[in-house]
């Protein structure tokens, strides 16, 4: 028989809890990295936990899909008399948005090449560590395919090789098998011709 339905509702222990937290949280940060790379979303995740811990996941970066975001979310509320002045207000904010943005893209340049790391936390050198091996793993992918690539294309140019020296064989045969031919008719001839001593002289 199939499994019931679970019925969703509080975790009364508290260490079930933290269990169920933990394996969940990491089942959703795996699918939301996945849905980024799989189908090339902007994603972006935050969770905080019961103790208050926080959690995230974003790509490309979460600025800017928090930018995004609020930049759809003005957009579809309707219109009033001070839209003018909202837009106004609007392109302000996202102009200061995106000064921070390039500043926070920066700063994770600096720290991704090793520098200014002594500055950071341990959540932020949890994070950096995280999107290093994130950059490792992308790194072994990339390289992984262009081995196979490069393997094929060996093995294409290693077939295109025999290929041409077979044939190259062949044609050497060929040369071979008419030089002998015609050397023969030669040597047949010269014995031809010694075999027939005196018969310029016999001839009148």
């Amino acid at each position: 028989m199939g499994r019931g339905r679970v019925e969703l509702k509080r975790i009364e222990k508290t260490t079930n809890r933290q269990v169920t937290f933990f394996k969940r949280r990491n089942g959703l940060l795996k699918k939301a990295f996945e849905l980024s790379i799989l189908c090339d979303a902007e994603v972006a995740l935050i969770i905080f936990s019961p103790t208050g811990k926080l959690y995230q996941f974003a790509n490309p970066d979460m600025d800017r899909i928090l930018a995004r975001y609020r930049y759809e979310v003005r957009m579809a509320q309707p219109e009033t008399n001070n839209q003018t002045s909202r837009t106004a207000q609007f392109w302000r904010e996202e102009i200061e948005d995106l000064r921070k943005s390039i500043q926070t893209l920066e700063a994770r340049h600096r720290h991704l090449a090793g520098e200014d790391i002594s500055l950071l936390g341990i959540k932020e050198l949890q994070e950096l560590e995280r999107q290093l091996k994130i950059g490792v793993e992308r790194i072994r992918s990339r390289k992984r395919r262009a081995i196979s690539e490069s393997i094929n294309l060996l093995k294409t140019r290693q077939k295109a090789l025999q290929n041409d020296n077979a044939r190259l064989q062949r044609q050497l045969h060929v040369e071979n098998s008419i030089s002998s031919f015609w050397e023969g008719r030669s040597n047949a001839c010269l014995t031809f011709q010694s075999s027939r001593p005196g018969q310029d002289e016999a001839d009148p």
